[in-house]
């Protein structure tokens, strides 16, 4: 595992929680806020994902 799996999945998990705090407070811009940064750290996790297996491909 890298250093951007570990930050993207920390970071979609935040999002997640920043999200569901927006719906249950009934804040719509702390939702978004969370979709946001759930979806930022989506997108760098498969970043990593895709640095590991490009890794591992040029190892073979």
């Amino acid at each position: 595992m890298n250093k951007d799996q570990m930050k993207g999945r920390v970071e979609e998990t935040k999002g997640k929680v920043k999200e569901a705090a927006g719906v249950l407070l009934d804040d719509e811009g702390m939702e978004v806020k969370g979709n946001i940064q759930k979806n930022v750290g989506k997108v760098q996790k498969t970043f990593g994902d895709l640095k590991e297996d490009l890794k591992d491909k040029l190892d073979d």
